[in-house]
């Protein structure tokens, strides 16, 4: 279904292509610090670089001319590295050069780089200095159509190009007149990127993606949320990944915000700080970590009393609007720099508490929804209407609707609407299998309340039916397990215990340090006895048929994506 109203709170400002998107900001924020990092962050006196956004455009636009004086329109050109300025420029100066650019994830093993880059045709690729040796290998080997290597950290390197002097080149040719850029004709609709899913249940198929869908997309989050231009975004979530891209990298810069790149996850706090960090776009698990510091830190004091009175009185004081939940809690937030207001958050279902205990402190914690495939954003709460527990409200320009729901109206979520990628590159089969009557199969259940509300359940493939037909929601329970404080992750998965009966069992992954704080140095089988009794507990919560039955713990972390969500199937295929 579609929205019975326009939900936008904000007047929608469209840009139709990643030129005009350039257009928009230099005309509007021409002299704003669009980027912001450290020269070097080992150094302990490092020096501090900003970029603001005409010098990016005009960066931009030289790279586009090297490159399309080489000859490379059309051409497939792949990137993998950190997140830095330079892969900005190069993902920009790709797309309006009328290429195809081609996002890689840096953390996949080395024969999975190679393979993504043969899938992809991709005849140039631009790479940090940590992907010399895996460039050189795929360049002399014949599997492939990799013959241009360009180093974004200058290596001097027989067989690679130096990206600085491709964009040295480029303002030569834009001095003598070259016009080619200003010339090249892109057409929205087609391919512009080609980004391969994360697999987080089966291999990465490659989503097509036009700049219409990207930004249509930019133009719908607009009107649902506001981020002004004095905003500061700490970008640490892997860029090639369309939730950090869409959101922190292309609409800050649709806000004229500054971007600020993090030197590394350890360093996330640190950054927030120096950097005076107001906007985190983020994962849950990333903010469960934050709010056990929190908790921990509020208990080492001897606080938890003081907090529960000192949150009753904001929250009073909130029904007459009067805020004044940054100046109660500012010495909480003034570990995070001070600044923070806004978290954006997606990719997996987060504690409801975890969400209330942010807000409570004047923190503004969104979350939204989607799937690479959408370019990502499907849903989102808006500045004005938020729901905890939900993943918010469809945007206006997309049709939402549940697939043969059940009594309780859970089914699969399907969309449509201009965000929808194109299809699976060179994949029909998967793509025919994606989509019915032109709806975008998302594989994932869920629900829309009364007020249009949307609510995700579950992973269609993860759902664990039950010989009396009963619907558990792994995920559901994962997130009561995960509140015990040394608990670090877990998975519920069903095992069959013999021709009548499913076993619910679950492995846990638990924190060594924290629970020896908890009950003293013992050894795993005595641990194993204390968290079965935390479990029992959570049973006593829950109806009989969601009860989990068996444990396995391990101080071993789970396999994840680099938006830090479990594979699943890694782990279950370890399990069987």
């Amino acid at each position: 279904m579609k929205g019975t109203k326009n939900r936008a709170v904000y007047k929608k400002e469209p840009v139709s292509s990643f030129k005009e998107l350039l257009k928009r900001v230099d005309e509007k924020f021409p002299n704003n610090v669009a980027y912001k990092y450290k020269k070097d962050p080992t150094s302990k006196e490092p020096e501090y670089i900003e970029k603001t956004f005409h010098k990016y455009v005009e960066d931009v636009k030289a790279l586009s001319t090297s490159l399309l004086e080489l000859g490379f329109e059309k051409e497939h050109i792949a990137v993998i590295g950190n997140n830095r300025y330079e892969w900005c420029v190069t993902y920009m100066a790709v797309t309006t050069g009328n290429m195809v650019i081609v996002p890689i994830d840096k953390a996949l093993p080395e024969n999975e780089i190679e393979n993504l880059i043969t899938r992809s045709k991709a005849k140039i690729v631009f790479f940090d200095k940590k992907y010399n040796d895996v460039m050189l290998k795929l360049k002399n080997s014949n599997n492939n159509n990799v013959n241009t290597l360009i180093s974004m950290d200058d290596e001097n390197i027989e067989g690679m190009e130096k990206y600085s002097e491709l964009l040295k080149n480029g303002y030569n040719l834009l001095g003598n007149g070259s016009n080619k850029y200003d010339n090249v004709e892109i057409n929205p609709e087609n391919m512009s990127i080609l980004l391969f899913t994360s697999g987080t249940t089966s291999a990465p198929k490659g989503v097509m993606l036009s700049q219409k869908n990207i930004c249509s997309n930019l133009s719908d989050f607009s009107s649902w949320l506001k981020i002004y231009t004095n905003d500061v975004l700490l970008s640490f979530l892997p860029i090639h990944h369309t939730f950090e891209c869409t959101i922190t990298f292309l609409y800050g810069m649709y806000s004229g915000a500054t971007v600020a790149f993090c030197d590394g996850l350890k360093y996330i706090q640190k950054n927030m700080q120096e950097y005076k960090v107001s906007i985190l776009v983020a994962v849950p698990l990333v903010l469960e970590t934050m709010y056990k510091k929190i908790q921990k830190g509020i208990k080492d004091q001897g606080k938890e009393e003081l907090i529960k009175k000192v949150t009753k009185i904001s929250n009073f004081l909130l029904k007459f609007h009067i805020d004044l939940r940054r100046k109660f809690f500012k010495q909480i937030l003034n570990n995070f720099g001070g600044n923070l207001r806004l978290v954006l958050y997606g990719a997996a279902p987060m504690n409801k508490e975890t969400i209330i205990a942010f807000n409570n402190m004047g923190i503004d914690l969104v979350q939204g929804y989607g799937a690479t495939e959408t370019s990502p954003v499907i849903s989102a709460e808006t500045d004005k209407e938020k729901r905890p527990g939900s993943v918010g409200i469809v945007f206006d320009d997309l049709e939402v609707k549940i697939d043969n729901p059940n009594e309780e109206g859970v089914g699969e979520i399907l969309v449509r609407g201009p965000s929808v990628m194109k299809g699976y590159y060179e994949n029909e089969e998967q793509t025919k299998k994606a989509f019915v009557d032109g709806f975008y199969k998302t594989g994932d259940f869920g629900y829309l309340d009364k007020d249009e509300f949307l609510y995700v359940t579950g992973r269609k493939k993860d759902i664990i039916v039950l010989r009396n037909g009963k619907n558990v929601y792994p995920e559901e329970i994962e997130i009561l397990i995960n509140k015990i404080p040394y608990v670090k992750e877990s998975l519920v998965y069903q095992r069959e215990q013999n021709v009548t009966d499913t076993m619910l069992c679950a492995k846990i992954v638990y924190d060594e340090d924290e629970i020896k704080k908890a009950y003293g140095d013992m050894d795993e089988k005595n641990y194993k006895e204390e968290i079965w009794k935390e479990i029992k507990k959570i049973n006593e919560k829950l109806p009989a048929f969601k009860h989990i039955k068996k444990i396995d713990i391990t101080t071993k972390d789970f396999e994840k994506t680099t938006t830090q969500k479990v594979k699943r199937y890694k782990e279950l295929e370890k399990i069987k």
